[in-house]
């Protein structure tokens, strides 16, 4: 597959497009590292929002308060979620069995 040939001024649109989204996620893992968001925050608010719902299930856990790489690897083998499952592709069952597993935390 070749790529389209862009315009100046539509590569630069696409890279302005890409630097807000990496900001966005950014933003979205520094608040839920203080705790300003839940998972059930993230899981809500991946219905709507583009670059949250785009965003992986993994890095959001790995960015909750007291949970690593290995923890959330574990959290998400127990729940029966792919490593690359994304927040807007979790099925209904996989949000329940998230939100029961981490709701002692």
């Amino acid at each position: 597959m070749t790529l389209p040939h862009l315009t100046a001024e539509q590569r630069a649109a696409a890279l302005d497009k890409a630097a807000d989204a990496r900001r966005r996620r950014a933003e979205l893992k520094e608040c839920l590292k203080r705790g300003e968001l839940t998972l059930a925050d993230v899981l809500e608010r991946g219905k709507d929002d583009e670059v949250v719902g785009r965003t992986h299930m993994l890095t959001v856990l790995e960015s909750l308060p007291g949970i690593g790489k290995v923890k959330a690897s574990r959290i998400m083998d127990r729940v029966g979620i792919a490593r690359s499952r994304r927040v807007r592709g979790l099925g209904a069952k996989q949000r329940v069995a998230l939100e029961e597993e981490l709701a002692g935390r």
